[in-house]
């Protein structure tokens, strides 16, 4: 059986697979992939076992990264926690990956990477690596009742209820004003965490190509932006995306306030999930912060497939050099000229 490449943009059929698959999420749509074109030239392809004109009855997608700094290479998808195989047929499966092989053999592409939500065997034939992250997802099925008794008492409800004594206030949405407030504080906390913020246009376009799915919300402490977050929608998944601060206002729950409303939100909009995103192994604390919310562990394995072990090894020397640079140039220059370089940065390292 031949494996077809499709265009999700330009065929009529990825919406309806979508409507119908269990496994597809907010990272499988058009909005997430054209904000992704629109910020980093990212331009989206997906490999199946159905023919044209058929029902599409399975995909998996992909990213074509274009890098002069990083090399050419899929990704599947670049800046997302997880998108899923959308394939029921393991025979099927093993048909698209044999093909994969082969044009990464052919086009020379330095990897191919998967971000399923449970591990999956690759093609044989091919060295591989794996990363792996913590994946945080609440069961939003009970009331809202039993969902706070399930939250750490010190940690969370605390701070819950310290939100509310301070009198913090809350918006949501995705104004220019919002939007202004998000990206400062998204700001701030990067250059905390000494890393490269990405461009604010990733937010402009994220809330313009999802509409209603994506929402900016703030938590104000006398007028003044203390906590924001940014979720995504889509079928009965809330997904906790973004997060940043002051950290000077950390001790007055902002960020705990900012979570549940979005769980009373999602109860009474009648959702069923709240995917708090991944963590990396090196994020003890938000792990932590995580946890505390009653959530439910997992492992996200990406695994990446290349042609040699020596370009797995300068994939990652790269990657490690750019970082390094980013941290030191980053904590000493102004707001607009580190927000230039996560615009030019980022679209190497999806």
């Amino acid at each position: 059986m031949p494996c077809y490449l499709i265009n999700p943009f330009e065929d009529a059929r990825w919406d309806k697979l979508l409507t119908r698959h269990p496994r597809a999420s907010v990272f499988h749509t058009a909005g997430w992939l054209k904000a992704l074109r629109q910020t980093y030239g990212y331009e989206p392809i997906a490999y199946t076992t159905t023919p044209p004109g058929a029902d599409l009855r399975d995909a998996v997608l992909f990213c074509r990264v274009q890098s002069w700094l990083t090399g050419p290479r899929l990704v599947s998808l670049p800046f997302s926690d997880h998108c899923e195989p959308l394939v029921d047929d393991a025979a099927d499966f093993q048909i698209i990956l044999t093909d994969l092989k082969e044009q990464l053999l052919r086009n020379r592409w330095r990897y191919f990477e998967m971000r399923p939500l449970d591990h999956i065997e690759g093609p044989q034939g091919l060295f591989h690596s794996m990363y792996s992250y913590v994946l945080h997802r609440l069961d939003l099925t009970p009331n809202l009742e039993t969902l706070f008794r399930g939250f750490h008492k010190d940690s969370t409800q605390r701070k819950i209820r310290r939100a509310e004594r301070e009198g913090l206030t809350y918006q949501e949405g995705t104004s220019e004003s919002l939007l202004d407030n998000f990206y400062r504080l998204f700001l701030l906390t990067r250059r905390r965490h000494q890393l490269p913020p990405q461009p604010r246009s990733w937010f402009v376009n994220l809330a313009q190509s999802l509409g209603e799915a994506a929402k900016i919300r703030v938590a104000f402490k006398e007028g003044q932006a203390v906590a924001a977050i940014l979720t995504l929608r889509y079928k009965d998944t809330l997904v906790y995306k973004y997060g940043c601060s002051d950290a000077r206002f950390n001790n007055l729950g902002g960020m705990h306030l900012l979570f549940w409303r979005s769980i009373e939100e999602a109860k009474k909009d009648g959702l069923r999930t709240f995917d708090l995103g991944r963590s990396g192994p090196e994020g003890a604390g938000l792990i932590t912060f995580k946890d505390r919310w009653g959530a439910t562990r997992s492992t996200l394995t990406y695994s990446r497939y290349t042609r040699s072990a020596r370009s797995l090894d300068n994939y990652k020397t790269t990657g490690d050099w750019t970082l390094r640079i980013a941290r030191q140039v980053f904590s000493h220059v102004p707001d607009r000229i580190v927000a230039a370089a996560g615009q030019m940065l980022y679209k190497h390292i999806g």
